[in-house]
C-alpha cells in the first residue's frame, strides 16, 4: 500500500498578498502615528513647562537601552539559530511518517529570513522590556558614596543603593538571554532531527549535545557569579521575623551556603564545558546532579535545621546582634536617630481644669474645625455653582493675617465639571466655558462664625477671589491647575475675540497667562483630537490661532512628570505665597537596599481611618529608605513648576542631580514667605511614628521581648478599625528646659498620640515642628509607666460614659445626624487635655455640618460646653471618672444609642413601668410651691429646646431643671416628690444626672 503524500501548506494567491501587505502597512502606519502622537504630546508639555531635558534624557537613555538590550538578545538569538542550524543533521533516520517535514521545508526555502525575523522579535521583545530599567543603569552610572558602611561586610551604603541592583539587573538579563539561545538551538534541532524522542540510533547529535552543554554552562556560571553577590542580599533578609537584615542563621548557615555553592557551580559549569567538548553528555548530567543536590542540602535544608534546632529555641541570646544592627540601620535610614529625635518625659502637674483656666497662656489653641469633616460645609455655603467644589479633606496651614499668626482650614474652590447638570453637559461647556476656579476660601481654625446660641456654628469664612479679598491678598485668583479640574482645558483667544470663559455671573474672561499648549494650527488639532479621540478639535470654529490647551493640571502630577525618580506625597496643598495661589508638593528619595534597614510599606504605614472617607493613600511601594528631599511649587494660575532641593546631604538625591543637572533648585533660593508655609509632610510622618512606636528601644534584648513598643491607637470616632491619623496644630508644648515647667512658644506641630503596645494607656506623644527655625525636628513625650494616663479610646469611653453627653446625643439623633470631630490630644504643662468637637448636620437636601458642642477631658473629669472654656469650667465642676483600661476601641455608634425617648415613667423602685403615679395631695408650704412652679418653667424649658436648640441649650436647660428640682427636694423633703406632676417624675427619672434621692442633683458628669 503506497503512503500518503505529506500536505503542504497553502499558498496565497497574488491579490491576497497585495492585501494582506496593505492591511499590515496601515496598521504599521496607524501603530506608528500613535506612537508619534504620544511623543509630541509629551515632548510639547515638557517645552511648556521648561524642563524638556528631563524628556530627552529619559528617551535617550530608553532607545540606549533598547538598543543594548535588542541588538544583545537579538544578535546572540540569531547567531544560536545560525550555528544551530549549520550544525543540523542532513539525514534523519526514521521509519515513521515525519510530522516535522512541511516544517523543516519552510524554513529551509528561506532560512535566513526566518532566522532574521525571529531574533528581530526577540530583540524588539527584550529592548521593550529593558527601557523600563533606565532609572537603575542611571543611578549606577552617577553613584555617589553615602559616606556610611553596612555592618556585616563594611561596602559603603552607596554599594548596595545604587551598584548592586545594576549587578543583579545585568544577571537577570544574561539568564533570560541564555535561556532564549537554548530554546532557540532545541527548536532548530529537533525541527532538524538533532534531538530526537523517538526513532533507531542516538537521541542527541553531538553538535547538539555541544551546544546545549555550553549554554548551560554558560548559565551555571553565571548563577556562580549570582551565588557571590546573593551574599550582599542577605542583609535585606526577613528571615528574622521581627526585623529585617542578615540574622543569626543567614550569617552562620546561609552566608557559607552561598559561598559554597558558588564554588560548586562554577566546578559544574566546568563540567558542562568538558562535557560538550567531549561528546558526552554522562559529565553534564553528574554537574547537574551535583549542583540540584547540594542546592536542597546546603541552601536550603541545612539552615532550616539550624534555625529549627539552633536558634529559634535560643533567639533571645543569638539574634540580639544582629537586631542591634537593624536599630542602627533604620534609625539611620529614616532619620530619626538622636541627632532628629528629642525625648523628654511627660510630667503632669494638676488635675484640675481651674488650673489651665487661670494660666495667661494656658488655655491651648485647639483647633475646633475639622477638616476632614467641613469639606461639604464648604461646598454648601462657599460653593456658589455646581460647578465649583472643593478637593476633600481641606488643609490646615498658619497665616499671619492683622499681625496675628494662627491656624487656618483653607480649600480652593476649584473647577469641578462633574459637578454640570445633564443639560450642561457638552463639549464646549466642559473643555472651553468651565475652566478654572476662583478663590481661596480660608476660615480660622479655632473658632465660628455664629454662637452655639443658635443651635449652629459655621467656620468665620474669609476668602482671596475675583469678587471679593478679605483673607490675604491675591494678585491672580483664577486657579487653572489643581486636585479637580484634572480633565484637559482650551483656553485662550485671538487678539480682540470676545471672552468665553466663565468667570462671574456677570463676566467672562480670556486667559492671559503662560500656561498650555498651542493648537492654533490644523496639524496641533490633528496631534489632540488623535490623543482624546475627539473631532471637535477639527471642527469647532471656537477653537483659533490663539487657543491653548492645558492638560496634566494635576498638580501631584505635574511634579511627578518632571521629576520621575520621586515618590510624591499624597496631600498636596494650596498656600498663598507672595500674593500667588501655589501648591506645595513634598517630594521623597527613597530605596529598597539600604542594608540592615527595616522594610516598609508605604501603604500600610500611612492607612488611617481617613481613607475610609477617600483621603488619598499613599503608593504601594516597598521601601528601606526614606527622605523628604524635595519641596516643589506647582502655580494654580500658570502651572509653572518649581523644585527646591532641601535635604543637601542626601546621596540618592545628589546622584539624580547628575542625571538631570540644574533640574533642582538650592535651598538658598526658597523665599521665607515660601518656607513660612512649608509643612512637614504627613506620609513621612507617618512612617516615622509607625518605627519611632518600636525603634526608640535601643536594648535588642527588650526589642526582641516587645518590651516598652509603642502602637498608633485606632481612631475612636471612626466606625472602622484603623490607626488614628496625626494632626496639624499650632500649639504650645511643655518646655522642661526650665525648673518651673511652663508652656513653651506657640509653634506649628503635626502631631500623634501613642499608647502602650497592645494598652490604651498613653505611650508617647510625637511631634514635628514645621516652624522654620526648627524645621524637622521630632520631639517624644514619653509618658511615665508608673502612672496610667488615659489615651484616646479611654477618654471617649469617658465621653460615652457621660450621661449629659449621651441624652444630648440621642436627643439630637432624633432629627439629625451626630458627626464626631477629631479627637484632639494636647499635652500641656499643667495636664494632658483632649479636645473633640461635635457636629449636627441635617437630613434634609443639602444639610451640612456644623459645629454644636465641644467636648473636653482634663483630670480624668469630663465637660461640654459651647466653648473650649465653657467645656473646662463644665469639666471642673464635675466629679472625676474612672474607665479603667479594657475599653471598646469603637466609638459611639450613632445608631445604637437610641432615640432618646424613655418607655418608663415609673419612679425607681416601683416595679411598674409604664404606670403613672399617683399625685399626692399634701399641702406644700409657699416656698415650696415656688420651688415647684420653678421646676414646671425648667421643664417646659428644657423641653421647647430640646427640639430646636443645640447640645450646649439642652446642657444649660438640663442644668436649670436639675437644680431646679434640688432646690424644691431641699426645701420640700424628698418625700415630697409624689406631690410633682407625673409629666415632672417621668422627666426626674429619665434623667441620669437626676437623682431623687441623692443630694447632689447638679450638673455632674459622671458616668
Amino acid at each position: 500500500m503506497g503512503m500518503r503524500p505529506p500536505i503542504g501548506l497553502p499558498v496565497m494567491s497574488r491579490r491576497g498578498k497585495r492585501v494582506l501587505i496593505a492591511i499590515v502597512s496601515l496598521a504599521l502606519i496607524a501603530v506608528l502615528w500613535f506612537q508619534f502622537v504620544g511623543l509630541y504630546v509629551d515632548f510639547s508639555w515638557f517645552r511648556e513647562v521648561g524642563f524638556t531635558q528631563v524628556f530627552t534624557t529619559q528617551l535617550q537613555s530608553r532607545a540606549v537601552l533598547f538598543l543594548v538590550a535588542a541588538l544583545g538578545a537579538g544578535g546572540l538569538v540569531l547567531l544560536a539559530l545560525t550555528l544551530a542550524y549549520r550544525s543540523r543533521p542532513f539525514f534523519v533516520p526514521t521509519d515513521e511518517v515525519d510530522p516535522l517535514a512541511p516544517y523543516r521545508s519552510i524554513i529551509s526555502a528561506r532560512p535566513r529570513l526566518i532566522a532574521i525575523v525571529l531574533s528581530s522579535v526577540v530583540g524588539l521583545i527584550c529592548g521593550l522590556s529593558a527601557q523600563n530599567s533606565w532609572t537603575t543603569v542611571q543611578l549606577w552610572l552617577h553613584s555617589t558614596s553615602f559616606g556610611q558602611t553596612d555592618a556585616q561586610f563594611g561596602h559603603d551604603i552607596g554599594f548596595y543603593v545604587f551598584t548592586l541592583p545594576m549587578i543583579e539587573l545585568v544577571l537577570g538579563w544574561l539568564f533570560a538571554i541564555i535561556a532564549l539561545c537554548f530554546i532557540a538551538v532545541v527548536v532548530v534541532q529537533y525541527i532538524y532531527g538533532g534531538i530526537r524522542v523517538s526513532g533507531p540510533g542516538r537521541k542527541i547529535t553531538s553538535a547538539a549535545t555541544l551546544q546545549l552543554s555550553l549554554l548551560v554552562g554558560a548559565f551555571v556560571l553565571v548563577k556562580a557569579v549570582q551565588y557571590w553577590f546573593d551574599q550582599y542580599s542577605l542583609l535585606f533578609s526577613n528571615r528574622g521575623g521581627q526585623f529585617t537584615g542578615a540574622s543569626y542563621t543567614d550569617v552562620n548557615a546561609v552566608l557559607p551556603a552561598k559561598l559554597i555553592l558558588m564554588c560548586i557551580a562554577a566546578i559544574c559549569a566546568i563540567g558542562f564545558i568538558v562535557g560538550g567538548f567531549l561528546r558526552s553528555v554522562k559529565l553534564p548530567a553528574i554537574a547537574l546532579a551535583l549542583l540540584v543536590l547540594s542546592s536542597v542540602l546546603i541552601g536550603g535544608a541545612w539552615p532550616l535545621v539550624l534555625q529549627n534546632v539552633r536558634v529559634n529555641p535560643n533567639a533571645i541570646s543569638l539574634e540580639p546582634e544582629y537586631i542591634s544592627k537593624n536599630i542602627a540601620a533604620t534609625r539611620d535610614a529614616y532619620d530619626i536617630g538622636d541627632d532628629k529625635v528629642t525625648y523628654s518625659d511627660y510630667q503632669e502637674q494638676s488635675s484640675d481644669p481651674n488650673v489651665v483656666l487661670k494660666e495667661p497662656d494656658g488655655l491651648p489653641n485647639a483647633r475646633l474645625l475639622d477638616p476632614n469633616v467641613l469639606g461639604e460645609t464648604f461646598i454648601q455655603l462657599k460653593q456658589f455653582r455646581n460647578f465649583y467644589s472643593f478637593a476633600s479633606p481641606l488643609t490646615v496651614d498658619r497665616y499671619t493675617v492683622n499681625g496675628t499668626t494662627q491656624d487656618y482650614v483653607v480649600g480652593l474652590r476649584e473647577i469641578n465639571v462633574g459637578g454640570l447638570q445633564d443639560n450642561q453637559k457638552v463639549w464646549i461647556n466642559e473643555h472651553l466655558v468651565y475652566t478654572h476656579g476662583n478663590g481661596i476660601i480660608a476660615a480660622p481654625a479655632s473658632q465660628v462664625a455664629a454662637t452655639i446660641t443658635g443651635g449652629s456654628g459655621t467656620p468665620a469664612f474669609q476668602e482671596s477671589s475675583v469678587q471679593e479679598q478679605n483673607f490675604i491678598p491675591v494678585d491672580q485668583p483664577r486657579i487653572y491647575y489643581g486636585q479637580l479640574g484634572t480633565d484637559y482645558a482650551i483656553v485662550g483667544a485671538e487678539p480682540g475675540q470676545a471672552p468665553r470663559e466663565y468667570d462671574t455671573d456677570s463676566t467672562t474672561y480670556t486667559y492671559t497667562g503662560s500656561g498650555g499648549v498651542s493648537v492654533g494650527n490644523l496639524f496641533q488639532r490633528m496631534i489632540f483630537a488623535t490623543k482624546y479621540g475627539e473631532w471637535n478639535f477639527l471642527f469647532s470654529s471656537e477653537i483659533n490661532s490663539g487657543s491653548k490647551i492645558m492638560y496634566n493640571r494635576d498638580p501631584a502630577v505635574r511634579v511627578k512628570e518632571v521629576a520621575p525618580f520621586l515618590t510624591i506625597d499624597s496631600k498636596p496643598y494650596p498656600a498663598v505665597v507672595n500674593k500667588r495661589i501655589v501648591w506645595i508638593v513634598d517630594g521623597y528619595t527613597t530605596a529598597t537596599n539600604y542594608p540592615y534597614a527595616q522594610n516598609v510599606s508605604l501603604a500600610d504605614a500611612t492607612a488611617n481611618s481617613l481613607q475610609t472617607q477617600g483621603s488619598a493613600q499613599a503608593a504601594s511601594q516597598q521601601v528601606s529608605y526614606m527622605r523628604n528631599s524635595v519641596k516643589a511649587t506647582v502655580d494654580a494660575y500658570d502651572g509653572s513648576i518649581k523644585l527646591y532641593g532641601v535635604d543637601d546631604q542626601d546621596p540618592i538625591l545628589k546622584a539624580w542631580e547628575g542625571v538631570f543637572p540644574n533640574l533642582i533648585s538650592p535651598a538658598s533660593e526658597i523665599s521665607d514667605e515660601l518656607r513660612a508655609h512649608f509643612r512637614y509632610p504627613q506620609d513621612l510622618f507617618e512612617v516615622q511614628r509607625s518605627l519611632l512606636a518600636k525603634y526608640q528601644v535601643t536594648n535588642p534584648v527588650e526589642f526582641y521581648q516587645n518590651s516598652n513598643f509603642w502602637q498608633v491607637p485606632d481612631d475612636p470616632t471612626s466606625t472602622s478599625a484603623a490607626p488614628q491619623p496625626p494632626y496639624y496644630l499650632q500649639i504650645r508644648l511643655p518646655d522642661y528646659s526650665q525648673p518651673d515647667a511652663k508652656n513653651g512658644p506657640l509653634r506649628f506641630e503635626l502631631t500623634s498620640a501613642l499608647t502602650g503596645f497592645k494598652r490604651q494607656f498613653m505611650g508617647a506623644y510625637i511631634t514635628a515642628s514645621s516652624d522654620p527655625s526648627n524645621y524637622g525636628q521630632l520631639n517624644v513625650l514619653r509618658f511615665p509607666t508608673d502612672t496610667q494616663t488615659y489615651g484616646p479610646a479611654q477618654v471617649q469611653t469617658a465621653f460615652r460614659g457621660s450621661s449629659e453627653i449621651t441624652n444630648l446625643i440621642s436627643l439630637a439623633q432624633q432629627s439629625r445626624d451626630v458627626i464626631y470631630g477629631n479627637l484632639l490630644t494636647l499635652p500641656t504643662a499643667d495636664g494632658l487635655l483632649y479636645v473633640e468637637p461635635i457636629y449636627l448636620q441635617g437630613r434634609e437636601a443639602n444639610a451640612y455640618p456644623q459645629l454644636n458642642v465641644v467636648l473636653v477631658w482634663f483630670g480624668k473629669r469630663v465637660g461640654f460646653g459651647a466653648t473650649l472654656e465653657e467645656a473646662l469650667k463644665k469639666a471642673a465642676a464635675s466629679a472625676p471618672i474612672d474607665v479603667g483600661e479594657n475599653v471598646p476601641t469603637t466609638p459611639i455608634d450613632p445608631g445604637a444609642t437610641g432615640s432618646g425617648q424613655v418607655t418608663s415613667t415609673a419612679p425607681p423602685g416601683t416595679g411598674v413601668p409604664g404606670t403613672t403615679p399617683p399625685v399626692s395631695t399634701v399641702p406644700l408650704s409657699p416656698d415650696a410651691q415656688q420651688a415647684l412652679v420653678q421646676v414646671q418653667e425648667a421643664l417646659s424649658t428644657l423641653n421647647q429646646v430640646k427640639t430646636t436648640g443645640s447640645f450646649a441649650d439642652v446642657g444649660a436647660a438640663q442644668d436649670r431643671f436639675n437644680a431646679a428640682v434640688q432646690n424644691y427636694l431641699e426645701v420640700a423633703g424628698p418625700g415630697a416628690v409624689s406631690t410633682l406632676p407625673s409629666e415632672t417624675q417621668g422627666a426626674i427619672t429619665s434623667t441620669p444626672s437626676a437623682s431623687l434621692t441623692s443630694p447632689s442633683v447638679g450638673g455632674t458628669t459622671g458616668g
